[in-house]
């Protein structure tokens, strides 16, 4: 006999154990910190996901700004002429109005045969402008190899280009590559099983033993029994109870909008490039004494000339001079505590004086110095 877990639920004895479960993940909830998430935005379900498309088609009607005389455009129009029943020979054909383009596009997952998408277009030869251009007919294709959608219609390029004959001119945006909306058109769908032998799977953005517990754990809560269990630290698997299983997109509704509070890793990200400098929430640092001083050296080029007497039989000659003065900045040495946290941290730091770049290369030291409770990871 298969009951469902409504009615599973009438039975005394089952409506206890419901309830307990209920109120231990309620404890276990309650003491998490707060800043919840929906599932929905940290963890992905596995069987939905988007597909990678690419065609390489010709953009005609162009006002002289195509590919000229490039080889590969001229053979692609003597070949589409021939399709449509027109033999030219492909030194006849004068291709400044043409540009040849990769057409590329992410088919979303559950698009169904005859739906539209955009399509992004790309000059790859020596085209300068693609504006007031057409995409002709250009079949999209996947990893496999396989059509998916076709797609063709009007450039839109978002931009401008104009020249001057004396070779001077403006530009504004990229005019070499647009888009066509709603330009593609689904030929074949792509089959989406999220729901494979009445278990769905998430797998999480950034994966943590402890955000997948926490996760199975509200999932469990939400469902009223143990459905959710975590095989390993970035994927949580959830049974379909039999109540869903002839609609498991309801199950995924309730799922998705559970809130929790992710555990991540105390980090220091630093980008070395730009001076930037983020510091998480749970940094934290070891007693230790910080000084930072800096260096300035100044170097001036100075040119002596010698000039010979008058009658002589000397020359003229120029001799370089190289002056150089150092300069050190003195600065205090700061005890930070163990333990603190990062605005202590920060006010610390703050109290030398010193730039993002500064910070890059303490930071370093720290983390050099056993002193920093958190990863250090450098862009």
């Amino acid at each position: 006999m298969n009951l469902s877990s409504r009615q599973l639920l009438r039975f005394p004895a089952i409506r206890r154990v419901a309830a307990a479960l209920t109120l231990a993940a309620a404890a276990v909830l309650a003491a998490w910190p707060a800043g919840a998430v929906r599932i929905k935005d940290m963890a992905d379900l596995k069987g939905v996901r988007a597909n990678q498309l690419v065609g390489y088609g010709l953009v005609i009607g162009l006002d002289g700004t195509g590919d000229g005389s490039a080889e590969m455009t001229v053979q692609t129009m003597s070949n589409m002429l021939e399709k449509m029943g027109v033999t030219i020979k492909p030194g006849d054909i004068e291709a400044d109005n043409v540009a040849s383009v990769m057409v590329t596009a992410e088919l979303r997952p559950f698009a169904g045969v005859g739906g539209r998408f955009d399509v992004l277009v790309s000059a790859i030869g020596g085209a300068k402008n693609l504006q007031g251009g057409t995409l002709i007919y250009t079949p999209l294709r996947g990893a496999d190899g396989r059509v998916y959608a076709v797609a063709q219609g009007p450039v839109s390029t978002g931009g401008f280009q104009a020249t001057g004959k004396s070779g001077g001119g403006i530009q504004k945006n990229f005019p070499t590559v647009g888009r066509v909306v709603n330009g593609a058109v689904v030929e074949q769908a792509v089959a989406t099983d999220f729901s494979k032998d009445y278990t769905m799977t998430y797998s999480l953005h950034r994966p943590d033993f402890t955000t997948a517990a926490r996760m199975s754990a509200a999932i469990n809560a939400a469902l009223l029994g143990t459905f959710a269990s975590t095989p390993d630290g970035g994927t949580v698997s959830v049974v379909i109870p039999a109540a869903y299983r002839d609609n498991p997109v309801s199950l995924v509704t309730l799922v998705e909008n559970v809130e929790i509070t992710p555990d991540n890793g105390s980090r220091v990200v630093i980008n070395e490039r730009t001076g930037t400098v983020v510091m998480g929430a749970g940094v934290r640092l070891s007693t230790i004494a910080i000084a930072h001083g800096s260096l300035s050296i100044q170097i001036s080029e100075t040119t002596d000339v010698s000039q010979p007497m008058p009658f002589s039989q000397g020359r003229t000659v120029a001799s370089p001079e190289s002056n150089i003065a150092v300069a050190e900045e003195r600065s205090p040495i700061f005890l930070v505590e163990s333990g603190v946290s990062i605005g202590d941290v920060v006010r610390a730091l703050n109290a030398l004086g010193v730039s993002p770049r500064d910070l890059i290369a303490i930071f370093q030291a720290i983390k050099q110095a056993g002193a920093l409770q958190a990863r250090l990871e450098i862009m």
